[in-house]
């Protein structure tokens, strides 16, 4: 396991490992590093990486805000790193982390709470904080 930051060398070999899309971007999944549960996924770019290796808070690059997204920055749900993986192609990031609350923006554990069964898609998981509570009127999203 690393302990953060990490030095600039490792920092560089970590992103030279990646294999940007067009944007600039790769998909980082995010897993909880003690029960294994997959949590989100969302896009780092090379900046993003270098900021989550030097704080060991995650932070993912917004494609709508065009920014970073430090996680929990607007509801304190926070993501820190454990462990930053790259797959065998450099094209997906593995990031085990250790979760504070909700990592779904719909209140819940995970954003994978829809299973697809008999009887369509069904609901697993619980909504644990509701979106205003995690960030006020900010957190009126589509599809909630």
């Amino acid at each position: 396991m690393s302990t953060f930051p990490l030095p600039d060398a490792s920092i560089e070999a970590a992103i030279a490992a990646v294999k940007f899309d067009a944007d600039g971007l790769v998909p980082a999944i995010a897993q909880q590093h003690d029960s294994g549960e997959v949590l989100m996924m969302a896009w780092m770019n090379r900046d993003s990486i270098a900021e989550t290796l030097r704080t060991g808070r995650v932070c993912y690059w917004s494609r709508s805000r065009q920014n970073f997204w430090r996680k929990g920055e607007s509801s304190g749900q926070v993501q820190m790193l454990i462990e930053w993986r790259v797959d065998c192609d450099g094209d997906t990031i593995l990031l085990r982390v250790d979760q504070q609350g909700p990592a779904c923006h719909t209140g819940r554990r995970s954003c994978f709470y829809r299973r697809a069964d008999t009887e369509g898609l069904t609901i697993t998981d619980p909504v644990l904080l509701s979106p205003e509570a995690l960030y006020g009127n900010k957190g009126q999203t589509p599809g909630f």
